[in-house]
């Protein structure tokens, strides 16, 4: 709770790839009261109060990918919202003439896309670029987190993917707090 309300305000990308971690660590605790306060809460050194918090919001976590008919796979609406929104912003910054950096960044990992479709099994048209690279990024994740790193199809590109999203949710935040209008030249 604490660190996804830092990691949203701070970096949305980094919210993001949380949330999904987090969500495949309530599957894995089969959603379980117990499991879950045994293994995420009760280690927090905060007062009981607190600790009640943290379990209503791992549990409303739960209780969301329950209703969304995501219990064994997929990941919440509101990320792939946000992906989506994240999205419009890259269409946008392919046209503005303030994105004219991200365009040269995002130009690197382009020609890397169709295979890592291929790879992740997402030849679906309807899956945008964006959600692609969050999906690439978050399956080098879960090897690294096995301690198999190296062996993920996907490591040879997090080196294109990472400035990109990370440019890319940088901006995000910049027009969400108004620190820039897109269409005013810098």
């Amino acid at each position: 709770m604490d660190i996804a309300q830092q990691k949203r305000r701070e970096n949305i990308a980094e919210y993001i790839l949380y949330l999904w971690q987090l969500e495949d660590l309530l599957r894995a605790l089969q959603f379980s009261p117990e499991a879950i306060y045994s293994q995420l809460v009760a280690p927090r050194q905060i007062p009981e109060e607190g600790k009640n918090n943290f379990l209503i919001w791992y549990m409303e976590i739960g209780n969301l990918l329950r209703q969304e008919g995501k219990e064994s796979q997929g990941h919440l609406d509101h990320t792939l919202h946000l992906i989506g929104d994240l999205h419009n912003l890259h269409l946008q910054l392919m046209e503005l003439p303030i994105g004219e950096h991200y365009r040269q960044t995002f130009a690197r990992v382009a020609p890397e896309l169709p295979r890592l479709r291929l790879i992740l099994g997402k030849e679906k048209a309807e899956m945008s670029d964006t959600e692609l690279q969050f999906r690439a990024l978050y399956a080098a994740m879960l090897y690294r987190i096995k301690g198999e790193g190296e062996k993920s199809p996907v490591s040879d590109t997090l080196a294109l993917i990472s400035p990109a999203i990370g440019e890319l949710a940088a901006l995000y935040g910049k027009v969400e707090r108004g620190e820039i209008d897109l269409f005013k030249s810098e």
